[in-house]
């Protein structure tokens, strides 16, 4: 998903909302998770199955239906096999409104890795619309940002396994009249041999209630943790390097890519060496006070588990979300049993464990080689991601 939203120590904005990354330290070789299936379901073909039929429009609520106007034939820059699209959409709002729910519609899931959605403000609207005019096809390409000035309001996504995804009553991510939304779909052509089958058309389906209604602003939070994961056991190859496998992901990606692998260990491991292992984790102190309600955690095909975490070994200890037994396909962004509330002082800790013997058990990565594995916006690479919808408290 979205790397430099949080990046730390490259001189970038630090753009988590209520939360920022603070000094922790990399768990290194924790104890070894217990066998897990690869996943339940296809781990990475993205299963095409049918999703669950929205929920009723609750009182107030309204459908709007978004899709490209034309397929658009992503194209992998750089020798990668992945890339980062952002596309305008414009719900035509004339009156101030709430998102209450989304679901997004990929139409070729063979190649759709994950959409985020982004409110731009009028400013943000002209810059995109500029970028996009300049730019061949439909669209821009998007590493790592959504490719406009300032920050960005991430208002809704999808990742494999999500439905619709519905926001508590009495809340909802604010749009203004005029509001616009960058929708930034992330195309993933590992294993794509015939091009004629790699157009797409995605779309959204967007709940938009009443701006006169009084309901509560809310918020995405992320809380990351960097990838510092070593080749499997008794592989070789240039890129089991580390600065190599570096300098491969800014070849792919961009520079700032490479700044992000170093900002997130500056600021999860107090500036030390990283220390490669399975298993990693970051601190972030709460900035802001609020609420949480609803809660994902994402990685990439290697991923074994995720959990995210509120002031750990305390007392106050509370588990945001945990999955021990992590599967690609089933990434949908959940209700909390019961909300939790955050408040200033507080410490939020995502961990992730990966596995890199993964690589040559799963169709979509067995034929490329051994690799060092650092975050990277390809689906070959690596991500730590805890995703948190709150309110703040007002």
């Amino acid at each position: 998903m979205h790397a430099r939203r949080f990046t730390i120590g490259t001189g970038a904005a630090l753009a988590t909302l209520l939360l920022a990354a603070a000094c922790g330290s990399g768990t290194g070789d924790a104890a070894e998770p217990a066998p897990a299936p690869a996943s339940a379901g296809p781990h990475g073909s993205h299963s095409a199955s049918s999703p669950a039929p929205p929920a009723a429009l609750r009182q107030g609520e309204r459908f709007v239906d978004l899709a490209l106007p034309q397929p658009y034939t992503p194209a992998a820059p750089n020798g990668g096999t992945d890339e980062y699209r952002c596309f305008v959409v414009d719900p035509k709002l004339t009156e101030p409104a709430y998102l209450t729910g989304s679901r997004f519609r990929p139409q070729n899931a063979d190649i759709v890795h994950h959409a985020i959605f982004y409110r731009l403000s009028a400013e943000q609207a002209k810059a995109a619309a500029d970028v996009d005019a300049k730019t061949p096809g439909e669209g821009w390409t998007c590493f790592g940002d959504a490719g406009v000035p300032g920050d960005t309001a991430w208002v809704a996504h999808w990742a494999p396994g999500a439905g619709e995804t519905l926001m508590p009553a009495g809340f909802g991510f604010e749009m203004p009249p005029g509001s616009k939304l960058v929708m930034q779909v992330h195309y993933n052509l590992l294993g794509v041999t015939d091009q004629s089958k790699a157009s797409d058309r995605s779309g959204i389906q967007m709940r938009i209630a009443d701006g006169k209604a009084p309901l509560q602003g809310l918020q995405t939070a992320l809380v990351a943790a960097p990838i510092e994961l070593p080749c499997e056991p008794g592989a070789t190859g240039p890129l089991c390097d580390r600065d190599t496998a570096v300098a491969d992901v800014a070849k792919r990606f961009g520079a700032e890519s490479a700044e992000t692998v170093d900002g997130l260990n500056a600021g999860c491991n107090g500036g030390a060496a990283p220390v490669a292992g399975n298993t990693q984790h970051c601190d972030h102190p709460v900035r802001e006070p609020g609420t949480i309600y609803l809660a994902a955690g994402h990685m990439h095909l290697l991923g074994r588990a995720i959990k995210v975490e509120l002031n750990p070994g305390t007392p106050k200890a509370r588990t945001i979300i945990d999955v021990p037994q992590y599967d690609f396909d089933n990434q949908a962004l959940v209700p909390l049993p019961e909300p939790i509330a955050v408040d200033r002082g507080d410490t939020l800790r995502v961990t992730c464990t990966h596995d890199a013997t993964l690589r040559k058990q799963l169709p979509q990565l067995k034929s490329l080689p051994s690799r060092y594995v650092v975050w990277g916006e390809g689906t070959s690479d690596e991500m730590c991601l805890g995703v948190m919808v709150m309110a703040p408290k007002s």
